[in-house]
């Protein structure tokens, strides 16, 4: 009997086992690392290898073949993977030398080197302490450093040393706290110099942070487990960032010393400094850091309204960017060009201005130091950057659209604006040495295409093992909805026959940092099993999500519930009017985590259109969420208590009583440490007090992620269930 949909995604973690991911390219265009596992079904990830020549791909490492068992793992690494949304096992993050010669990676705690450039080479293990976390190898290939216990050390590779670089009690060096790995893109906390000889590293105390408790009702007998969370209105952790000098630059190399000495951290084998210029009192935020020519800092106020780009080494600002709403967080800057030249973004235009004729759009800027204050985009008015991928030779490749429904790849350089990747769907890309990889998700296939080219030479793909899923190929059908647009996606059951009514399921994510409606037929491999079950699927990008404009983004400041919600009743209304079969009348919303609290609001705000949902994490309370997503749309609790009542749905069940109940079920891992289950746990509570019936699932030790086989698949089976005897959906026969 053919597998359901429901365990495959579940089995093999949404597509994702099987197929290549992490590229990296030589220096020299000729050889490509990836990572990927060696089946649809296997979720332990090997590293591999590809000789762009000849197109021959090569294991390189295999962590059955070492011995490893991937469930030993750190607390410490398992809160990183959840952070990054890592379902995967095996070898899942790996980095190498400047020429690509040799790569490193962990096991359960344990680091592994292996040399990339012969065929011949197997895994080594370091002489690391265990457990061992974000192993890094400087770029001159000698040392590998690495976090144990909260202190950072290095080892050389050649002598074995092992040398502690910085160590304080209740303190932790070069781990990146959590609101920057959860909402700033910032998994990491230490940066090599290029020479190898000195560390850009974070010092963070997380004293100040209050004390959240994670406990396992399932099992009593197990003591709760302390996190601390920074929760909207409380103490951030305190973070400092210091230079390290390990050794001496040799008569080749230069190297510039951090001035102050920090005195607080005990004396190891390197020399520590903290770095210039930032104050950290205005500027508590460090979003990011790079080191090229010198090391960059990126710091950011409270408010998020400031955010500067300082030379940690001088002091210098050497650029203040403001927005009267907030200053976006943009992945893979700074960069820098080996000339020195920083890579940055910026806006053209006023970003507080609705929509207005291409001039609101963030754009790429590439600038020497001295010119970076005043540096405008490079790009054109209506290509919005959405991230920097990274940098080749003198040019940079980044991520973006003029359509939200799309992501292209381009790169700027000597030879201006050129376009790499843009076809419609969603590209990604890296290169390096004139060598290109591009990973390309298009409507016409359920799998990414990975192609590399090289000028002059034959283009070769990379093979996926993904498995094929097994639902009938997504046919989303795009629209524009309401005078604003909104994209919004329209998908029908293949078995479906013009004149037959269906009920109608919204399924959104809605929140800011994703957008769910793109040219991917990826993207609604769900979606499409959900209208199979016998619903049009309505998915709409409402207002707040990205990848539109700055200002169709900050629409939803100090307010995330109103807008939001009424441009899903919008998008909803459109696609009624566009697919005559859709029953208004038997309406019903999914989501999970932002789409989770969408669908919670909707039923209890606007019952007379939704008369059903499910309500996956939902966050209920926004006071009870982390201080860097939440006080960005909604500022400081204590000064702005307005904007926490008005997008907070606590309030809403003694209303929504009098309005219409209407079946609502909320779902809840109870180990979830991002959504605290105390969410739903309130929620509930409020519903009850108001005499509003509901249903709630716990998922005992459950995080936000739900990666678990049978937990998703039953999860996904309960859900529908659920929905069709609230909307009255008979079984399909024959």
């Amino acid at each position: 009997m053919t597998e359901s949909f429901p365990r495959q995604q579940a089995r093999t973690r949404r597509f994702t086992l099987g197929a290549p991911r992490a590229f990296q390219v030589s220096p020299d265009g000729e050889r490509v690392t990836f990572l990927r596992s060696k089946a649809g079904d296997d979720p332990v990830t090997c590293l591999w290898q590809l000789d762009v020549a000849t197109g021959t791909e090569r294991l390189v490492a295999d962590p059955r073949g070492l011995g490893a068992d991937d469930e030993d793992l750190p607390p410490e690494e398992r809160a990183r993977r959840e952070r990054v949304r890592e379902t995967a096992a095996g070898i899942v993050a790996y980095n190498t030398d400047k020429e690509a010669t040799t790569a490193v990676f962990s096991l359960s705690g344990q680091v592994y080197s292996v040399r990339l450039d012969s065929a011949a080479a197997t895994p080594r293990i370091v002489g690391c302490k265990t457990p061992a976390l974000d192993p890094r190898i400087d770029p001159t290939g000698r040392c590998v450093a690495y976090v144990h216990a909260g202190a950072l050390y290095t080892v050389d590779r050649q002598s074995g040393d092992d040398v502690l670089v910085a160590a304080e009690a209740g303190v932790t060096f070069g781990l990146a706290e959590f609101v920057a790995a959860e909402e700033m893109h910032r998994s990491r906390g230490y940066w090599w110099s290029p020479d190898g000889c000195q560390l850009l590293l974070t010092r963070v105390d997380e004293s100040p942070v209050a004390r959240w408790h994670i406990a396992d009702p399932a099992n009593p007998d197990k003591t709760p487990a302390e996190v601390g969370y920074p929760a909207a209105g409380t103490a951030n952790a305190d973070v400092r960032v210091l230079i390290a000098t390990l050794r001496s630059p040799s008569k080749d190399e230069t190297m510039s010393i951090a001035r102050t000495p920090l005195a607080v951290v005990p004396a190891s084998g390197a020399h520590l400094s903290e770095v210039h210029g930032w104050d950290r009192s205005a500027y508590p935020y460090l979003v990011n850091a790079a080191w090229g020519t010198g090391p960059v800092i990126v710091v950011q106020t409270r408010d998020q309204k400031a955010m500067r780009v300082i030379n940690a080494l001088t002091g210098d600002v050497l650029r203040e960017d403001r927005d009267s709403h907030w200053t976006d967080v943009i992945p893979g800057v700074p960069a820098q060009l080996a000339d020195g030249r920083i890579v940055w973004t910026g806006l053209h235009g006023d970003s507080g201005q609705h929509g207005g004729s291409g001039q609101d759009t963030r754009g790429l800027i590439v600038a020497s130091p001295a010119e970076l204050a005043t540096a405008t985009p490079v790009t054109p008015d209506g290509l919005q950057v959405m991230a920097v991928i990274g940098t080749d030779g003198d040019d940079v490749l980044f991520s973006a659209a003029p359509d939200p429904t799309e992501l292209g790849v381009w790169r700027f350089g000597p030879d201006g604006l050129r376009p790499v990747a843009t076809a419609p769907g969603l590209s990604s890309a890296t290169a390096s040495g004139g060598t290109t990889v591009v990973l390309h998700s298009a409507l016409e296939s359920n799998r990414p295409v990975i192609t590399i080219s090289r000028s002059g030479w034959a283009t070769v793909s990379v093979a996926s093992h993904a498995q094929e899923p097994s639902v009938p190929f997504p046919a989303p059908q795009f629209i524009e909805a309401g005078p604003a647009g909104i994209r919004t996606a329209v998908l029908l059951p293949s078995w479906h026959q013009p004149g037959t009514k269906l009920p109608v399921l919204m399924d959104p994510y809605g929140g800011p940092g994703m957008r769910r409606v793109v040219k991917s037929a990826a993207a609604f491999l769900a979606s499409q099993w959900l209208a199979e079950q016998g619903f049009a699927v309505v998915v709409a990008d409402n207002r707040g999500t990205p990848g539109r404009t700055p200002s169709w983004e900050r629409q939803i400041d100090g307010d995330l519930a109103t807008g939001a919600l009424e441009d899903q009743v919008t998008a909803l209304a459109a696609a009624a009017e566009k697919f005559s079969d859709l029953d208004t009348a038997r309406v019903g919303i999914r989501g999970w985590s932002f789409g989770g609290y969408l669908a919670a609001l909707a039923v209890l705000r606007r019952p007379d259109v939704f008369k059903a949902a499910v309500a996956g994490a939902p966050v209920t309370d926004w006071r009870l969420y982390d201080t860097h997503y939440t006080e960005r749309y909604l500022g400081d609790p204590a000064t702005n208590p307005s904007a926490y009542r008005v997008s907070s749905l606590l309030d809403d069940p003694a209303q929504a009583v009098a309005s219409g109940v209407r079946p609502l079920l909320i779902i809840h891992g109870l180990a979830d440490d991002n959504v605290f289950v105390a969410h739903s746990l309130r929620l509930s509570s409020a519903l009850l007090a108001a005499g509003y019936p509901h249903s709630v699932l716990p998922l005992s030790g459950i995080t936000h992620m739900t990666p678990q086989e049978v937990v998703a698949e039953n999860m996904l089976l309960f859900q529908v269930a659920f929905l069709k005897q609230a909307l009255g959906v008979a079984e399909r026969t024959g």
